[in-house]
């Protein structure tokens, strides 16, 4: 800080120096003190240049009259990829909470608005990581276009409290066999029955069903799935369609049991309703939630340190492929994964080297 003449002169070495509206005096080092923090957060670190800074830091000026809905709508054509229901559903939550901050005395600055804009979903939640990624990517893209001043870029870190990762259960073929069995008789369970094959045998995400086509292949018909979901880390990357591979559940003498899955869809036999897109595994889970062999698997599940969910017949894929020494390059592509995306989730399935070495030794 400099006196200049009477007056504060802030200045930074290398980036120059602005005036400040406050008498050199103890009086006026305590009402400048937070208009250089103010100074500070809206420099971010070189983003904007200190004038730029200090001009933006009088947060009593800096409300900004914007017509969010219009705003919306052009965000909206920047991300074309987003479908109408991940739009609705995951983009503009978060977007109109945005807005809402804006209506009366702004937050001072990214951080603040993000804390704002994220306060209704659970800290660590899976909701609140999909509404902040949302959120940060139409912050960046309205600073970038000079919609909102630089200082509400995203913040690099929020502090939160993060929940740790749940394990997924997978479900055994004789677990499976018995909820199968236990299922009530009729057309509308005969489909949900045929649902639970298909996502056991062939590693289906729930979603995944209403996307399944018979290809001719080069050794005769395949079964594939259409269904394209999003690589994450680079915008609009998304995983290709891809064969399904079967793997068999055993009885409990260990047969393979061979249900002709893909015969069946061939002559036309119907899967359950799943609702709009994007919930078949909501779909699903209500469904299983009113069979009480399900709510038992679910209590086991939870003795384990571990969540049953609909994903558990993909869990039993991915368990049974690794048992059965498959490289893990193939079932990566077996399950829509790449090999990194993987072993974040099924790393542990993985044959595990110690145990097999230490039981050579007791042999």
């Amino acid at each position: 800080m400099l006196n200049n003449r009477g007056r504060m002169r802030l200045q930074v070495k290398g980036l120059g120096s602005v005036s400040l509206p406050y008498s050199w005096t103890l009086e006026g080092s305590t009402q400048a003190l937070p208009r250089i923090q103010q100074i500070f957060k809206r420099w971010a670190g070189g983003q904007v240049t200190l004038a730029a800074a200090a001009q933006n830091a009088d947060t009593s000026s800096s409300h900004q009259k914007l017509d969010f809905n219009a705003l919306f709508e052009k965000y909206r054509a920047f991300v074309p990829n987003a479908g109408d229901t991940t739009w609705k559903t995951f983009y503009l939550p978060v977007l109109r909470n945005c807005a809402k901050a804006f209506d009366n005395r702004p937050p001072v600055d990214g951080e603040a608005l993000a804390m704002v804009c994220l306060a209704q979903w659970e800290q660590g939640s899976r909701m609140r990581q999909t509404s902040r990624q949302k959120l940060y990517g139409f912050l960046n893209w309205a600073v970038q276009r000079g919609h909102l001043k630089p200082i509400y870029s995203p913040p690099a870190a929020l502090p939160e409290v993060l929940k740790a990762k749940r394990i997924g259960y997978p479900l055994s073929d004789t677990q499976i066999l018995q909820l199968l069995d236990n299922l009530p008789e009729g057309e509308t369970h005969d489909r949900w029955r045929f649902a639970i094959q298909l996502c056991s045998v062939y590693g289906l995400r729930p979603e995944e069903l209403r996307y399944l086509v018979i290809k001719d292949g080069v050794s005769g018909t395949e079964l594939w799935t259409t269904y394209q979901k999003s690589m994450g880390g680079t915008k609009g990357l998304k995983t290709p369609p891809r064969r399904l591979h079967p793997l068999l559940l055993r009885d409990a003498d260990g047969s393979a049991i061979d249900w002709n899955l893909q015969a069946r869809l061939q002559v036309g036999e119907q899967l359950p309703p799943l609702n709009r897109d994007g919930d078949g595994g909501q779909a699903l889970n209500q469904y299983l939630r009113r069979r009480a062999v399900w709510m038992a698997l679910r209590d086991d599940a939870k003795q384990q340190g571990e969540q049953l969910t609909p994903y558990s017949f993909r869990h039993r894929y991915a368990k049974g492929m690794h048992a059965a020494n498959i490289p893990i390059a193939n079932i990566s592509e077996a399950m829509g994964h790449t090999i990194e995306v993987h072993l974040k989730s099924y790393a542990r399935f993985k044959p595990n080297a110690t145990a097999d070495l230490v039981a050579a030794v007791n042999v």
